[in-house]
């Protein structure tokens, strides 16, 4: 879908969830006609102004120059998510950042005059910048500069669509904005007191607060309030994946580097018809939808928001309640893009994230499961390199839904390899006992007898042990 293309649903057919919010998304056009200037402009000239120019900015620390071009090839793809329009991009080749200006003082200049040539009124740098840097650099290009931490922030909050998601936001936006406050002359001064004619005289003296000062203890205030928001709906998502595992039904988290089409895969999985978007971070709030196995049996799936190399520190804190439905899930299915020139940079960068999330909680992740995604766009050439390795790998294709098959026996095999075969004689007055023994395990025999149901079958350890007082055999560890 281009940008002018309006949605449409197919004829007969009703919109998903998903359609809807791409929908709403894709809803901002211009209405031709109602412009008061002599000259109308059409819908992409219209486009062109109301979008930001930007120019990228990378310093290259480490690694090759291939990886330094693809850091700052994702910075702008960054940059056009948020809504701006990309006209150049400059790395510079430096031990470290530069301490005062990022970039350096004379390098700096030289972006400014890059910044004439394109007409940008951004500077956006592939690096999270002290204050300081971000204040001296501004000086320098004489347009606005944010940083790589910023501009996901704020795509961040054009996604979020939840409570939950756009509490966690603005949490990480009032962190990240706090210690980069800058006042703006003695105007805004909230200061006032001493003696008599000093400040104004009588009825002018004050608590003694900048301006700036108070706009700290304000945002300090309204991030306490989040939080304690924000550990209410932990509860409350506790609760719920409390409640899923007792009752049995084992939990697969999908999760990836973003635009990985971790929801294209669970649209795959469950035709859940989620959210699906050519976009960075179009997925924030977790989905949870029902599937069922190869075997048969029940699952849930749940569908989580996105990594990137660099993730702030802001936003792991605050969808810290989101990320802990990957460490507490059954099974992780770990979703790669296989047509990224670069697979393995994404493989760790998640993985760094998880371990990160895990550590908090002293907890162990759980089983992983790589699937490389979206083999019907990707380089035979990466795909074959791949194989090699990543031998354990499933690689499959969401779109055209090749390999999906495989990856569900795939799921099946690794859920149900602790089940232990037990045989026991359920009394007909526990008709619960039979019914969880078909939704979470794999019935092998039945037998109805004068006393109950004979049932052999697999089934999880837990049930297992709650068969053991019907007369089970010793149950014997499936291989």
């Amino acid at each position: 879908m281009t940008d002018t293309d309006t949605w449409e649903p197919a004829p007969g057919t009703q919109p998903t969830v998903g359609e809807l919010q791409l929908q709403e998304r894709s809803s901002l056009r211009r209405v031709a006609g109602l412009s008061t200037e002599l000259d109308d402009v059409t819908e992409v000239e219209y486009r062109q102004l109301r979008l930001e120019q930007v120019v990228l900015v990378g310093v290259w620390t480490e690694g090759s120059a291939a990886q330094a071009d693809s850091s700052l090839a994702e910075l702008a793809a960054l940059a056009e998510t948020a809504g701006s329009v990309v006209l150049d991009g400059v790395v510079q080749r430096r031990d470290r950042p530069d301490p005062a200006t990022y970039i350096g003082s004379g390098k700096a200049h030289e972006l400014r005059e890059v910044v004439l040539a394109t007409g940008a009124d951004t500077v956006i740098c592939d690096g999270e910048l002290t204050p300081a840097q971000l204040n001296a650099l501004e000086k320098v290009v004489k347009v606005k500069v944010i940083d790589r931490t910023a501009l996901i922030l704020d795509i961040f909050a054009q996604h979020a669509t939840s409570r939950e998601g756009k509490a966690q936001v603005s949490l990480a936006q009032m962190e990240y904005m706090l210690p980069r406050l800058r006042g703006w002359g003695e105007a805004l001064s909230r200061q006032a007191g001493g003696r008599a004619g000093s400040n104004g005289g009588v009825g002018l003296r004050g608590p003694g607060e900048t301006k700036i000062e108070t706009d700290r203890r304000r945002i300090r205030e309204r991030m306490a309030k989040l939080r304690r928001e924000i550990k209410g709906m932990k509860q409350a998502r506790d609760t719920k994946r409390g409640a899923r595992r007792r009752s049995g039904v084992p939990a697969v988290a999908i999760a990836g580097y973003t635009n990985a089409g971790k929801s294209s895969l669970l649209n795959a999985l469950t035709d859940a018809g989620v959210l699906v978007q050519n976009a960075l971070f179009a997925t924030l709030d977790p989905t949870t939808r029902h599937g069922t196995l190869t075997d048969g049996r029940d699952v849930v799936f749940t569908d989580t928001v996105g990594f990137v190399r660099h993730l702030p520190t802001q936003l792991v804190e605050a969808f810290r309640s989101t990320l802990e439905e990957v460490v507490d899930a059954d099974l992780l299915v770990h979703v790669v893009d296989g047509s990224d020139p670069m697979p393995q940079r994404q493989i760790d960068a998640v993985r760094h994230v998880l371990r990160e999330v895990a550590g908090e909680r002293e907890a162990a992740l759980p089983r992983e499961l790589l699937v490389i995604n979206k083999t019907d766009a990707a380089d035979p050439m990466v795909l074959a390199q791949l194989r090699v390795a990543l031998p354990e790998a499933v690689f499959v294709s969401a779109h055209t839904r090749e390999g999906i098959d495989e990856l569900m026996q795939r799921m099946t095999d690794l859920i149900t390899a602790g089940d232990v075969e037990v045989s026991a004689l359920v009394p007909y007055e526990r008709g619960d006992l039979v019914a969880r023994i078909h939704a979470e395990g794999t019935i092998l025999a039945t037998d109805h007898e004068a006393d109950g149901t004979r049932i052999t079958a697999r089934v999880p350890a837990a049930l297992a042990g709650m068969l053991q007082q019907f007369g089970a055999d010793a149950p014997a560890v499936v291989e």
